[in-house]
């Protein structure tokens, strides 16, 4: 299986795949209400902790056994209109934090992937002007049956769907990389 992250100090989303691409799990992590960066990486220890626990590699089905864990490459540059270097140098190190955790408990070294690398795997294009977001949370509404959201009172979507979703492709996007790798041994050995 594979865990899959997008991690943010706000809203971290989480999601578990079998071998076959099938969600097994989604969850988030809402941390808004944590202002400290500390206080946010003591929950997220706590997080991971439970993940661990359910998900970990208790199990003698070797089906069963997280074997991967992928995580969203944080921004390595600067984009106008966009995050600040204080939110850039913040979400890079927490990042940090959630695969240190990750490595900790579940003794795998997390890999990293970037978003547009990600969807790409996934065969999702971002048409110009539209919110990458936007257009992942409509890709699995309209593919993945087992996927739904909730909406607000005014009819928007809740915000920590978009994390799921992120999170979704991120962990497709390292079971391809993870059977490409495997495909790769295999040829050399």
């Amino acid at each position: 299986m594979i865990l899959g992250l997008d991690v943010s100090t706000s809203i971290t989303g989480v999601t578990i795949v079998d071998n076959d691409g099938q969600i097994v799990h989604t969850e988030y992590w809402d941390l808004r209400k944590y202002k400290d960066f500390f206080d946010k990486s003591l929950e997220a220890k706590v997080r991971v902790a439970d993940l661990f626990h359910r998900f970990g590699n208790h199990s003698d089905n070797e089906d069963e056994k997280i074997k991967h864990i992928y995580v969203e490459q944080s921004l390595q540059s600067f984009r106008s209109g966009f995050s600040s270097a204080k939110t850039l140098s913040t979400l890079a190190r927490f990042n940090g934090v959630i695969s240190w955790l990750c490595y900790d408990l579940f003794n795998i070294k997390p890999e990293y992937i970037a978003a547009t690398s990600a969807r790409k795997l996934n065969g999702i294009k971002i048409p110009k002007g539209e919110k990458a977001k936007e257009v992942v949370l409509q890709y699995l509404l309209d593919n993945e049956p087992l996927f739904d959201v909730e909406y607000t009172k005014y009819g928007n979507v809740k915000a920590h769907y978009y994390d799921i979703s992120d999170s979704i492709i991120i962990a497709r996007a390292g079971l391809r990389k993870a059977m490409d790798a495997e495909k790769e041994n295999n040829n050399t050995t």
